[in-house]
């Protein structure tokens, strides 16, 4: 190719992003060359860009990459079964493989695990995240061949939608007739609706403030049965009424930063029920969290970190359905110049305005519009 550099966005130091020339590396057997359609941004995004997750700097951030194939390796090309011009959403985890956590199907538990937008620019090639034109994909990346007509603003959602077929139904083992509580209606919130639904649940409760009053109609829109507003509705009483006192039978809690929902969530589930933990705290302490609860009721809790396969492709395969109305929860596409902004409007940080689901699209202020 004749480019032989790529304009990334640099995390320098905490709530610093610069724009950088990096050169484009060769690629060998096993590895492969992305042109980023799209990138992602989520709580996550947030947490790196505030310095609380203590990622390295600097580094290229991005974990929710989509794009097009412009180089790949003879090995690569044969495991992954895709080629130059193919569309690929990929992994955020990059796994040993051998390890007892992988070689025990938890490879996103691998004891020497790295994840894209996590990894140094000082570890060659440098190109470790999608805040950038192209993207490095290592050989023992996993990737999922996507549909090319698709808008680049929608497929790029494989990410959100898989975490909440893996943290919503695979975790818990939603299933037929399920009462769920979701705590919190960002886009992962959402995405667990929608993932509820698809997996038969019974009634989905959604949770949020008064401020989320948009992304609560989209819940509702996405197949909530009934939503509330926690700073003007006793959230405790209405989930005993919707359930004819008997409680959930399972509470996933994707919000940020609150330590509240947590010691919540116990007087929302049902004895015998189960409590999902997928929304980071900063390392917070829990106020307020009465452990005889979770023995009185024999409660099951389970944290979760990341997606895997299985959520992933779930989530492609809805995409690819066109039969929900993902579009309702995207509002934002963003230079790549304009991350930082991006970032700071998820987190409310700029008044009069919200996003839900936003992405990065590179070149976009060139007028060069997303693959439709």
């Amino acid at each position: 190719m004749s480019q032989r550099t790529s304009l990334a966005m640099v995390q320098t130091a905490p709530r610093t992003l610069q724009a950088q020339s990096l050169p484009i590396p060769e690629i060998d057997e096993d590895s492969a060359l992305m042109r980023v359609e799209a990138c992602g941004i989520c709580g996550s995004d947030y947490e790196q860009y505030e310095g609380v997750l203590r990622a390295p700097i600097p580094a290229v951030p991005g974990h929710e990459p989509l794009g097009i194939i412009e180089a790949i390796g003879d090995r690569a090309a044969q495991r992954w079964g895709v080629d130059v011009g193919d569309r690929v959403a990929v992994e955020t985890m990059l796994s040993c493989r051998f390890c007892s956590s992988c070689l025990g199907g938890n490879y996103h538990l691998c004891d020497d695990r790295r994840i894209y937008s996590y990894i140094p620019l000082s570890d060659e090639p440098g190109l470790w995240g999608a805040y950038a034109e192209y993207m490095f994909i290592h050989g023992n990346s996993i990737v999922h061949k996507m549909d090319k007509s698709l808008p680049a603003e929608i497929a790029v959602m494989f990410n959100p939608l898989g975490a909440g077929y893996r943290w919503a139904v695979e975790v818990p083992r939603t299933g037929p007739g399920d009462t769920v509580v979701i705590l919190g209606p960002g886009q992962r919130g959402l995405a667990s609706v929608l993932a509820c639904k698809d997996a038969g649940a019974g009634t989905v409760i959604v949770t949020g403030l008064a401020a989320d009053a948009k992304k609560m109609e989209v819940a509702r829109a996405f197949g909530a049965d009934y939503t509330i507003d926690v700073e003007n509705e006793n959230a405790k009483q209405r989930i005993r009424e919707i359930t004819n006192g008997r409680g959930a039978d399972i509470v996933v809690d994707v919000t940020s930063y609150a330590v509240e929902p947590v010691a919540e969530s116990l007087s929302y589930v049902r004895s015998g029920g189960t409590i999902v933990l997928a929304g980071a705290k900063g390392y917070k302490t829990i106020p307020n969290f009465v452990s005889d609860k979770v023995m009185m009721k024999e409660i099951t809790i389970k944290g979760v970190v990341g997606v895997t396969s299985t959520g992933y492709e779930k989530a492609i395969n809805l995409i690819e359905s066109g039969t929900a109305p993902l579009e309702m929860m995207h509002t934002h596409n963003f230079d790549l110049r304009q991350a930082g902004r991006a970032i700071q409007i998820l987190a409310r940080e700029i008044p009069n305005e919200e996003s839900i689901h936003s992405c990065l699209i590179p070149n976009l202020a060139q007028g060069i519009k997303p693959n439709r």
